[in-house]
């Protein structure tokens, strides 16, 4: 296994894991972004008020994305498999 190989193994493997949570962490972070503007715009200093709803947020992405996000990392997973099994016969 040569070293451009690994490099080239691993730069796909976070590639995909960048585009595999980007959706979930996007929305989690516009949603953090409006309660604290709506928590600066209304005085209300809560800290649990942020929790709540981001963790619905995410597990609702989390719902509807993943068989999107499935089907990217069984992908690269299988990419990556033929890759290695081609390189070492």
């Amino acid at each position: 296994m040569t070293e451009s190989l690994v490099i080239e193994i691993l730069s796909e493997v976070f590639y995909t894991s960048f585009l595999v949570l980007l959706p979930v962490l996007g929305l989690s972070l516009l949603v953090g972004v409006a309660i604290s503007i709506f928590q600066a715009a209304t005085s209300i200093q809560e800290m649990t008020l942020t929790f709540v709803p981001k963790i619905m947020v995410t597990a609702l992405a989390i719902v509807f994305f993943l068989p999107w996000m499935l089907d990217k990392v069984l992908t690269t997973a299988i990419k990556i498999f033929t890759m290695i099994s081609t390189v070492s016969k």
